[in-house]
C-alpha cells in the first residue's frame, strides 16, 4: 500500500485510507492471534508426524539424542533348549584343581554345567562298484547276466540321495545348474556336469507324474476346491502357473494357456458342490 504525502489528500482519500488499514489490522491481529497459539507446540517432526526424516532440517538428530531412549522392558532369558535325545555323551571329569593344582579324583564330582554341542560329521560320497557276473547257460547255451538291484540301475552313476538333494536346491532354492555342478564337488567331492543334472531330473519325470496323479486324485475327491492362475516363463515363453487346492491336497501345473480348458482338463468328469475363484472368466461356472 503506497501512502501519499498527508498534504495531498483530501477527506475522502482519508477516510478511504482509515478502512484500508482498520482491515490490514484486522488481518495483522488475526495472524497474531494464530502464531500466539502455535508458541509452546512442538515442531513437527519425523517422529511426532507423518513427514519423512529428510524435511526434519539441521539439528534434528541433536534434539533426538537430548531426549535419551528409553530403556528397553527387562524379559527373562531364553538358552537353546537340550536335544532331547543326543546321538553320544561326552563327560569330562576334573583332573586337578585350577587354583592349587592338586590332582583330583572322581569321587566327590559331579555336574556343574551341561551343553549341546552341534556339527555336522565330514559328509563324503559312498562309491559302490557294481559288478554283474554271467555266463553261458549250460542248458540252453544262451548267455546270461546277473540282474542289477532296483536302488542301483545302469546309465547313470548318481543315487537318489544325489538326484534329490539336485532337485531341492535347484526347485525349492533356485540354484543353477552352473552352480549346482560347483556345489557338489567343492561340498561333497564327486564332479557332474551340467547335462548330466538335466538328465537326472528328466529321468524323475516318472516318479514325479506319479505323485501328481495321487494328488490329484485326492484333489478330486473334495467337495469345495479353489482355483487361481499367474504368470511363469517357460524357455522365454509367457505360460500359466495353475493352482488347484482343497482342504486335503494342491495340485500345481503349468499350461500355455490361461483358458478355461486347463481347469476343465484337471477336473475331467468331477463338478465340485462349490467352486472359488477371482470371478475370471475362465474359472467361472465350474462348481
Amino acid at each position: 500500500m503506497t501512502v501519499p504525502p498527508r498534504y495531498r489528500l483530501s477527506d475522502a482519500e482519508k477516510d478511504a485510507l482509515l478502512v484500508e488499514q482498520a482491515a490490514l489490522i484486522e488481518r495483522m491481529a488475526a495472524r497474531i492471534a494464530e502464531l500466539e497459539a502455535l508458541v509452546g507446540k512442538p515442531k513437527k517432526t519425523s517422529a511426532n508426524s507423518h513427514i519423512p526424516p529428510s524435511q526434519d532440517g539441521p539439528g534434528g538428530k541433536a534434539r533426538k539424542a537430548k531426549r535419551g531412549r528409553k530403556p528397553r522392558p527387562s524379559r527373562p532369558g531364553v538358552a537353546r533348549p537340550l536335544a532331547p535325545d543326543p546321538d553320544r555323551t561326552e563327560r569330562r571329569l576334573a583332573e586337578e584343581c585350577p587354583h592349587c593344582q592338586t590332582a583330583l579324583s572322581a569321587a566327590g564330582q559331579r555336574c556343574r554345567q551341561r551343553y549341546d554341542h552341534i556339527d555336522l560329521p565330514e559328509i563324503r560320497p559312498v562309491v559302490t562298484r557294481v559288478e554283474l557276473f554271467g555266463g553261458r547257460c549250460g542248458s540252453c547255451g544262451r548267455r546270461y547276466r546277473a540282474e542289477p538291484l532296483a536302488t542301483m540301475p545302469p546309465g547313470t552313476p548318481f543315487g537318489p540321495g544325489i538326484r534329490s538333494l539336485l532337485a531341492y536346491l535347484h526347485h525349492s532354492h533356485h540354484v543353477s545348474f552352473e552352480r549346482l555342478a560347483r556345489m557338489l564337488k567343492e561340498l561333497f567331492g564327486p564332479t557332474i556336469s551340467e547335462g548330466a543334472i538335466a538328465n537326472a531330473f528328466r529321468r524323475m519325470g516318472t516318479a514325479f507324474d506319479t505323485a501328481g496323479a495321487a494328488i490329484k486324485a485326492k484333489l478330486l475327491g473334495a467337495s469345495v476346491i479353489a482355483s487361481d492362475e499367474t504368470t511363469t516363463r517357460v524357455n522365454g515363453v509367457t505360460h500359466w502357473q495353475w493352482v488347484f487346492h482343497s482342504d486335503a491336497a494342491v495340485l500345481h501345473t503349468i499350461a500355455p494357456s490361461r483358458g478355461r480348458a486347463v481347469a476343465a482338463a484337471v477336473l475331467g468328469a468331477h463338478q465340485p458342490a462349490v467352486w472359488i475363484s477371482d470371478r475370471y472368466a475362465g474359472q467361472q461356472e465350474l462348481g
